[in-house]
């Protein structure tokens, strides 16, 4: 029997977290957890169970591991502390700003009941936390620079479907190339927020309403466009469908530094990004972290961790000696 996966949420996460289990071969899925009715939520594993969430705590003994596949907003604070009560969990909460006080109340939760929490799962952050980290260890005199897209931002996007007279909208995060070229020149430039990156919104109205006062509103919102030279296009339905889709993103991680003893050698190292479906690869990062918190339940460790955490190896399901003769 492989390590066994309970999903918390069935999204476009949650979906992408089926997806990625079935490419796991030490792992198998055995419950999805939803507050819709369970009879209504159709899944793509023959041998899962569709469970309504108020059951999850029930299964404490058959699942392994729960991969929480809510948002960052509401559901991830209040369940992440919860549910790791029962399970051992991953979450990918975030809010940056926030993740210091999300790490506190997942570890107290996560000691008292001898379980592993691992937060903030992902790419941003995940993958592109790791790499600034190795990155300033390695060149501790530097600048970081950090661009993400060319991607649908599902937050901002989400915040134009707010708007009164908007039916439906994409917005599209995309970095600046001039930007890019100059962070990677090692010269270490300041850059704004508006130098680094642009947004393009598709928008489509309803009936009557004002494009405008829409556009006006889509540009000087706080937060979210204010700060950014933001270009809105009015398309129809039928054109978002056909042309917007998808849920791409990705980006970079940059670190430009210097060696020497008089810092006369320059350095750089990127990461990149190019994803076709943002969920599905935060999806697939998640499913590799959930062997890591069973590896470490299994050593009899308990507590939050983040990616920092983690050894590299734990996330393989290779062995450590096929990964010294393979990729080492």
């Amino acid at each position: 029997m492989g390590i066994r996966i309970g999903i918390l949420g069935y999204g476009n996460l949650g979906r992408g977290v089926e997806c990625a289990v079935r490419q796991n071969e030490d792992m198998e899925l055995v419950a999805v957890f939803t507050r819709r009715d369970p009879d209504t939520v159709s899944i793509l594993t023959d041998t899962a169970k569709v469970c309504d969430i108020a059951d999850a705590a029930a299964w404490k003994d058959r699942i392994d591991v729960m991969i929480l596949c809510g948002g960052s907003a509401t559901d991830l604070p209040v369940q992440t502390p919860e549910y790791v009560k029962y399970f051992n969990v991953i979450d990918s909460f975030d809010t940056h700003a926030k993740i210091p006080e999300h790490f506190a109340k997942v570890d107290a939760a996560a000691r008292d009941a001898g379980h592993i929490g691992i937060i903030s799962v992902g790419w941003d952050p995940g993958m592109f936390s790791l790499n600034r980290l190795y990155a300033n260890a390695i060149l501790p005199e530097g600048k970081d620079y950090t661009f993400w897209g060319k991607g649908v931002s599902q937050g901002h996007s989400d915040a134009i479907r707010r708007i009164a007279g908007v039916k439906n909208a994409k917005q599209y995060t995309i970095p600046v190339e001039a930007a890019l070229e100059a962070a990677r020149s090692g010269d270490n430039p300041e850059l704004t927020t508006r130098q680094k990156h642009t947004r393009e919104c598709f928008v489509v109205l309803e009936e009557g309403a004002d494009a405008a006062k829409v556009e006006r509103e889509i540009q000087t919102m706080p937060n979210y466009f204010a700060d950014y030279d933001t270009t809105v296009h009015f398309i129809s339905e039928e054109e978002l469908l056909a042309d917007h889709s998808g849920i791409p993103h990705g980006g970079f991680v940059l670190r430009s530094g210097v060696t020497g003893w008089e810092k006369e050698h320059k350095h750089l190292i990127e990461y990149r990004l190019k994803l076709d479906s943002n969920p599905e690869f935060t999806a697939s990062v998640l499913t590799a972290y959930a062997r890591a918190a069973h590896r470490l339940a299994q050593e009899g460790q308990s507590g939050c961790k983040t990616v920092f955490d983690i050894a590299p190896a734990c996330l393989s399901a290779r062995s450590a000696e096929e990964l010294r003769a393979s990729m080492l």
